[in-house]
C-alpha cells in the first residue's frame, strides 16, 4: 500500500485522487483501485451492521467544521460506483464540489438552503448517453434518473457507516446547477455530507399496513 499519485492515473479528475493504492496498482486493470479502495481499513470503527446503519441515518442540516478524511471520502465515491445501473452502463456522473465560491452559489441554486454548503458537497447528474440500449430517449433518461438515484443512496449509507452524516437535496434549479458545474449534464441529486454538530435520534414511521400493497 502507498500514497497514490494523480500521475499513476491519467484517467483522475483534476484536484481529486484517492488517498491510497496498492502497490502493484496499474490503471490498465479493472476495477483494481475501486476494489482496493472497499477493503482497506479504515482508521476508524466502520458500522457494519447494514440494517444498524439504515436505522441510524438521519438528515443532517448541521455539520461540523471538523474536515472529513481523503479515505472516508474515497469509500463514499467507491461506494457509489457499486451501485446497481442499467445494463452495467452507469449512466451517471458525479461532480465533488470542492469550491468554497460554487458551494455559496449552490446554496442559492438550492432554495437558499444554507446547509448545501457542507464539508462535502457531491452532485450526481444522470449521463444518458452512457446507456448503449437501443430504446427511445426517455426511457435512456429513466434509467439514467434511476442509476444517478442509487448511486446517491449508496454513498449516504457508506456516510453513515463511517460515522458521518447527509442530507439529500432535491429541490433546486437544474439549470443553475447546471451553470455551476459548467456541464450540459442535468443534476438528479445534491449530497451534502460531513460530522453532524449533534446526534439524531431515529424519527417514528409509517405503520406497516400504510407501507405495504399486497397484491394477489
Amino acid at each position: 500500500m502507498r500514497d497514490f499519485h494523480p500521475d499513476d492515473d491519467v484517467a483522475s479528475p483534476e484536484g481529486y485522487a484517492p488517498q491510497m493504492s496498492p502497490d502493484d496498482y496499474d490503471p490498465g486493470i479493472p476495477n483494481q483501485l475501486l476494489d482496493f479502495i472497499l477493503r482497506s481499513e479504515p482508521s476508524e470503527p466502520i458500522d457494519t451492521d447494514l440494517f444498524a446503519v439504515m436505522k441510524k441515518r438521519r438528515s443532517t442540516r448541521k455539520f461540523s467544521d471538523k474536515p472529513v478524511e481523503t479515505t472516508k471520502i474515497d469509500k463514499i465515491i467507491a461506494a457509489a460506483d457499486t451501485a446497481p445501473t442499467a445494463g452495467n452502463f452507469q449512466g451517471f456522473e458525479i461532480f465533488y464540489v470542492k469550491s468554497l465560491e460554487k458551494k455559496r452559489a449552490l446554496v442559492d441554486a438550492c432554495n437558499h438552503q444554507s446547509y448545501v454548503d457542507a464539508p462535502i458537497v457531491l452532485v450526481f447528474c444522470k449521463n444518458p448517453s452512457r446507456v448503449k440500449f437501443n430504446f427511445p430517449p426517455y426511457v435512456l433518461r429513466k434509467f439514467a434518473i434511476q442509476d444517478a438515484t442509487l448511486a446517491a443512496g449508496y454513498s449516504q449509507l457508506a456516510a453513515q457507516a463511517m460515522g458521518l452524516s447527509s442530507i439529500w437535496i432535491g429541490m433546486f434549479d437544474e439549470q443553475k446547477i447546471m451553470d455551476i458545474l459548467e456541464t450540459t449534464l442535468v443534476p438528479s441529486s445534491v449530497l451534502c455530507i460531513g460530522y453532524p454538530k449533534q446526534t439524531k435520534f431515529p424519527k417514528s414511521r409509517r405503520n406497516l399496513k400504510d407501507l405495504v400493497n399486497v397484491v394477489w
